[in-house]
């Protein structure tokens, strides 16, 4: 990307400030302007400093770094933090007076041991780039304790952004080290406060997310991640099984209002925030009465998510004044162009209720026993309407929809409940542990097969799937192992029942082309974006191929789009996280005229394409502590006919303290000067 003029990033040191030499080309994952306006001057965080810009003040730069640490973020629970920060800030502070002496830059280095004895990360990490800095700038430092030859610098602004691991890989960006010391002091309701700040659905998240955020955990270098995911969980089940009522006060009502399409986690999300800022929100689902949630209600079994429990999270949500329209399909019962005039701004987040097409021989011959899709199946089934299921299911999927097909055709009676993947089981993308309840329950599975053609006798009713095993081959483009076909291993499975639960898709009929509003190959809603672009002139983009920093504002003015209509078919996480930017955005839209990303958002974005967790990262510790496992309901009982009953149980009070006090507090501090 942009040049590098000086790194210690990584502990890798990069010096082209010799102009004579050969520089040394060096890439990292940061744009060239920050905003995509201003010039992106220098990187100072918890694995050193990287300067793009030889007119950098690292003097001021490092203490203000410093500053910010000590004075915003340092906690003062142990004594190397609460007194090395201030005595490192001071000493900094009196290098820019000019009070200060050269022997002064020698304790850096002894300040830096004594804060490696800190409680937490935080602070010792936060000595990383001051001691690079004064180790390798040490006569622009000197230069400023001589009042005859003050260095002159091109003036910078200092933006700064604290964050961790964990909190980086969260969509949503949950302060998940706060949360969880709350739960190691019993403080059930600071650590809800502080899930709710970025998750307005912390029983939900707390039982279905997929949890990115344990892939990043710091702990899991010295033995096993942190069970962030049902530590949320935990501070929920403590609210709602003590009848406590979240301390919420929205500010004032005013008077403009937002529409938005869809009560799935994203409109749900994206209605909390907006109203707490005082808007009247109104959702338009088109599910019946009592399945708010979208795909979470019609989606997700019920031994996952307990319906009871997911209405009490929309049920506070609609607290803070969001109204729900049930059966209200947009399109039909009201148009988008009467939403627009209705509201002040229009939200688009509908959710991805349609499934994809197997594309095999026979499933558009309407036989009896093929049902159209996985998502459809499951939909039916929680709706209490006839799903078409027969005796013997075979379910054709490798992701958690296929899985929770074939776990609820158990609960629905069938005899026999299979699920036919063309890839190996270490490849699925379903849920490691979701694939392994399913094992328990009496799920049969056939690895590295592929059906070809549906088999029907006269009467069109499905006798058989006709399939063909598979071979590994060489990687395709992502980075697995693609299947091919293995000549002469064609066999059938017999069966009355044939489910395709290989993807999801939006249905975005209902946005009429005069709009304006562009629609992308994938059927995904396409929003304004900033021009954040490496050396090269090409635009950054996230895990998911979409540009990197999103507005989330469409083509036509006052309408935005998110959640699963925007970046396509994830997680409830990603899609509160996106819906969550979106409610911001929005309201600047209405209060200013004017959308764009705050440089908190900005930094966000920054932070993730760059990485904040390093897996190779030797991370000292007393002692080893085991990762705490729930209480889970186990055999083939739990899938008997009609039993919906919550699998898993969570934590208790006492373990879940035990497994908070695991929690390393992983804080770094980054700042950027433009």
């Amino acid at each position: 990307m942009a040049q590098v003029v000086f790194s210690t990033w990584g502990k890798d040191l990069v010096d082209n400030r010799d102009t004579t030499a050969e520089p040394k080309a060096v890439s990292y994952r940061l744009p060239v302007a920050f905003d995509g306006k201003r010039p992106l001057r220098a990187f100072m965080g918890w694995d050193g400093i990287i300067l793009f810009d030889k007119d950098v003040d690292v003097p001021a730069m490092t203490a203000e770094y410093m500053k910010r640490v000590q004075t915003e973020y340092c906690c003062g629970k142990c004594t190397p933090g609460k007194k090395g920060t201030k005595v490192l800030m001071d000493l900094l502070q009196s290098v820019l007076a000019g009070t200060a002496s050269a022997s002064d830059l020698d304790k850096v280095e002894g300040l830096t041991n004594l804060l490696k004895n800190c409680k937490c990360t935080l602070c010792q990490s936060a000595t990383v780039p001051v001691f690079d800095a004064v180790k390798h700038f040490r006569a622009d430092f000197l230069a400023y304790l001589n009042t005859a030859c003050r260095p002159r610098f091109v003036p910078a602004k200092y933006i700064h952004k604290i964050t961790a691991p964990c909190m980086d890989k969260c969509p949503s960006h949950i302060d998940i080290p706060k949360y969880i010391e709350a739960i190691k002091n019993y403080q059930y309701d600071v650590s809800l406060k502080t899930i709710r700040e970025n998750m307005p659905l912390p029983a939900v998240c707390g039982r279905v997310c997929p949890h990115p955020c344990e892939s990043a955990c710091r702990r899991a270098n010295v033995d096993e991640a942190i069970s962030i995911m049902l530590l949320k969980r935990t501070a929920s089940d403590y609210e709602r099984l003590h009848n406590i009522a979240p301390a919420m006060t929205p500010k004032p009502r005013k008077e403009k209002s937002i529409g938005i399409v869809g009560a799935g986690p994203a409109g749900l999300a994206a209605a909390y925030y907006l109203a707490l800022e005082g808007y009247p929100c109104t959702i338009y689902e088109a599910l019946p009465e009592g399945y708010g949630g979208g795909m979470v209600a019609v989606g997700i079994p019920a031994y996952r998510m307990p319906r009871t429990i997911l209405q009490r999270d929309i049920d506070i949500i609609k607290s803070v004044g969001v109204e729900i329209i049930y059966n209200c399909r947009v399109g039909t019962d009201i148009t988008l162009p009467e939403l627009k005039k209705k509201h002040a701004a229009v939200f688009i987040a509908p959710g991805a209720h349609s499934s994809k097409p197997m594309g095999v021989e026979g499933e558009e011959k309407g036989y009896k026993g093929f049902l159209t899709g996985g998502i459809y199946f499951l939909r039916d089934a929680y709706l209490g309407k006839p799903t078409g299921m027969g005796r013997k299911v075979v379910v054709v999927g490798g992701g958690n929809t296929a899985i929770d097909c074939v776990r609820v055709a158990l609960r629905e009676g069938a005899e026999m409940s299979c699920l036919v993947y063309r890839r190996s089981r270490k490849e699925m993308p379903a849920d490691v542990w979701e694939v392994d309840g399913a094992d328990e329950e009496g799920v049969t599975f056939e690895f590295q097969v592929l059906p070809t053609r549906v088999i029907a006798n006269e009467n069109n009713e499905i006798t058989g799937v006709e399939c063909v095993r598979m071979a590994l081959g060489e990687p395709d483009a992502s980075g697995r192992r693609r299947p091919e076909p293995m000549p002469g291993s064609e066999f059938v499975i017999e069966c009355d029942t044939v489910i395709p639960a290989i993807g999801q898709d939006m249905d975005l009929s209902f946005i009429p082309p005069e709009m304006g509003i562009d629609i992308s190959k994938w059927n995904t809603v396409i929003t304004k974006y900033l021009p954040l672009k490496d050396a090269a002139g090409k635009d950054l983009k996230d895990g998911m191929g979409n540009p990197l920093s999103r507005t989330l504002m469409t083509d036509c003015d006052g309408v935005f789009a998110g959640g699963d209509a925007e970046i396509g078919p994830l997680t409830v996480v990603a899609c509160v996280g996106n819906a969550h930017r979106a409610a911001t955005v929005i309201q600047r839209y209405i209060e200013e005229g004017t959308t764009y990303l705050s440089e908190q958002d900005i930094f966000d974005d920054l932070l993730t394409y760059l990485g904040v967790y390093d897996k190779a990262e030797p991370v000292p510790w007393l002692d080893s502590a085991a990762r705490a496992h729930q209480v889970e309901i186990h055999g083939k009982a739990r899938a008997a006919k009609g039993n919906y009953l919550e699998v898993e149980l969570g934590f208790s009070d006492s373990k879940a303290q035990a497994e908070a006090d695991r929690c390393l507090r992983c804080y770094r501090m980054a700042m950027v000067a433009v």
